[in-house]
């Protein structure tokens, strides 16, 4: 059991912001003007700022296999889709992206499979410290999708098969759904007829999305696509679904809105590599935000390398997203988007004990963080861990 005394406490919920005690094992046990129990590990943060550990809702942190790329096990690249495939069979605990990630202060990510598919596969949100997939594994959270140039180049360019453009996209995602929609039927028929029925692990994932909200979690970076993603979810009667990067959310802000539809913002860092990125701005999030769309920014690593997701918010912040809102962009409003809100993204008491100490304010570019815990475990002290950059070369 640890205890965290006389620091700025950041919550991250209606509480918000008080100077005091964090008393944690695996959970959060008590918070504010607490006296340390007899048993606990006394920590003194005075001067510092205690926040939850940070959430990233869209990274391939342990499915990219940070500097090993002929590693990568994020693109299921046989068939355009592929939602029969987990990213919990292909997450890496070793991944050295996940410990930069924990040394940052960012302890929890959702770990997507690629967007090279129009459908990818099953996603699972997960903590970025731990042995195993499995005790890493906070739950599934979700069905990826992809729209635009990345299914378009990677099976019409590449493989010479649809999708090979936009309307071929948008036609292939509504095949499938139209299939899922014939296998419930089909399922349902069986099971009340009591004969026999061939099960497909595909369909029986994409089923999920039409008759147990699995969240769709579409990528799409231009306004056209975005709106197609809103056409098909609306045919289908998808009301789980969030809109990953969101490059040009900023100009449609009102239909996000109007639809109650969050957004997963970023990375918005590099525009170089794509045209449908000519309109990426840090200013987005601050947009989405004044219209009441929920907003997380993420780092996409490694396209953004994962322990940058601060500079991220720091950014966001320069360009006008309000600093009372930062610390929830990457903490609680993921978590909810995610649907793990029950265990991260805040401090209250029940909530798994993920914690990050910072020396100032967690976005501000001077702040680093002094301690990190995962799950009560102390996982990263500055002092104790620190490695001096110049040990990395052999001379």
């Amino acid at each position: 059991m640890y205890a965290l005394v006389g620091g700025t406490v950041h919550t991250a919920m209606a509480e918000g912001t008080f100077e005091g005690t964090v008393v944690f094992d695996d959970g959060i046990v008590a918070l504010g003007d607490v006296e340390p129990p007899a048993e606990a590990t006394v920590v003194d943060v005075e001067g510092h700022h205690v926040t939850p550990g940070l959430v990233d809702a869209h990274s391939h942190a342990g499915m990219a296999e940070w500097g090993e790329p002929e590693d990568a096990d994020i693109n299921e690249g046989t068939d355009a889709v592929t939602p029969q495939v987990s990213a919990l069979d292909g997450f890496h605990p070793r991944d050295e992206e996940l410990r930069h990630a924990f040394q940052h202060g960012v302890t929890a990510v959702s770990a997507r499979m690629g967007s090279g598919n129009v459908i990818g596969g099953i996603i699972c949100s997960m903590k970025t410290y731990g042995r195993t997939a499995d005790e890493m594994c906070i739950r599934e959270d979700g069905m990826k999708a992809a729209m635009g140039e990345n299914p378009k180049r990677f099976h019409g360019e590449e493989h010479d098969r649809q999708p090979a453009t936009r309307p071929g996209v948008a036609a292939t995602l509504r095949s499938a759904l139209m299939a899922a929609e014939d296998y419930v039927d089909r399922r349902k028929h069986a099971r009340e007829s009591g004969e026999p029925f061939d099960r497909d692990l595909g369909m029986e994932n994409l089923a999920r999305v039409l008759t147990e909200d699995l969240p769709l979690r579409v990528h799409a970076h231009r306004t056209d696509d975005i709106m197609t993603v809103f056409r098909i979810a609306e045919e289908f009667s998808i009301d789980a679904l969030s809109i990953e990067h969101a490059t040009e959310g900023h100009l449609i802000a009102e239909e996000f809105a109007a639809r109650d539809v969050p957004a997963v913002v970023g990375p918005s860092l590099y525009s170089g590599a794509k045209y449908e990125l000519r309109n990426i701005t840090f200013e987005t999030p601050a947009i989405l935000h004044e219209v009441g769309v929920k907003v997380a920014i993420q780092t996409d690593a490694p396209v953004l390398p994962q322990h940058h997701l601060d500079v991220c918010v720091g950014l966001a912040v320069r360009e006008g997203l309000p600093p009372e809102v930062a610390l929830e962009s990457v903490t609680r409003h993921p978590a909810e988007i995610l649907g793990i809100d029950d265990r991260v993204g805040t401090l209250e008491v029940g909530t798994d004990a993920d914690v990050a100490v910072w020396d100032g304010v967690f976005y501000e570019n001077d702040s680093k963080t002094r301690h990190v815990f995962v799950d009560g475990e102390h996982v990263f002290d500055r002092e104790r861990d620190a490695v001096d950059p110049r040990d990395a070369y052999d001379w």
